[in-house]
């Protein structure tokens, strides 16, 4: 081999290396900021999926502290109940003063559970019993009235006189309530 021949190569070899370079410098300058924003969305995915879990799980959590302590506040006081016979006076006022900071304020109820209350249905049952023996009465009253008015019609004013003279009493056919018909004689 000559040396043309040797240095030729190396510079083509020089050459090769050089536009390898640039082809390697030009795919990272193009994966940098493909990268970056990938990390960018990656990381916001991230964010987003926590504050879903926040979300999702903060009424939970606070749903089961609510019922933890309304568990333990009851068991508190009775524990305090126990100590107050057998142990010190303090140490059963300490429970119960445990007892009370334990005890949960009480959740503001919307919705259904407002509307379905224990007072709100006694209210309705009693307002709908006052408003039932109510109409009770008035039929009652009417049907009192009624019954008059129809007894009074039946009777005509020449049967009052016809009784009042002790006339026909004998011979009259009387008919009762339950539709038989009678004379006097039978």
């Amino acid at each position: 081999m000559s040396l043309i021949d040797t240095n030729r190569t190396a510079q083509e070899a020089a050459a090769l290396g050089a536009r390898a370079k640039d082809r390697a410098m030009d795919a990272v300058a193009q994966a940098v900021p493909v990268g970056k924003r990938a990390g960018a969305t990656a990381v916001e995915g991230v964010r987003q999926g926590v504050q879903d879990a926040r979300e999702w799980a903060a009424p939970r959590i606070e749903q089961a502290v609510y019922d933890a302590r309304e568990w333990a506040a009851p068991r508190i006081d009775d524990a305090a109940e126990a100590v107050t016979t057998t142990v010190a006076p303090k140490v059963s006022s300490a429970l119960h003063a445990t007892a009370e900071q334990v005890r949960p304020t009480e959740m503001a109820k919307t919705g259904a559970r407002r509307l379905l209350s224990w007072q709100w249905l006694l209210g309705a049952g009693v307002a709908l019993a006052a408003a039932g023996a109510g109409a009770a009465i008035a039929m009652r009253r009417r049907y009192a009235s009624a019954t008059e008015e129809a007894k009074n019609a039946t009777e005509s004013p020449g049967e009052d006189r016809a009784a009042q003279d002790g006339e026909a009493a004998d011979t009259a056919i009387r008919s009762e309530v339950n539709g038989r018909v009678t004379s006097p004689g039978t």
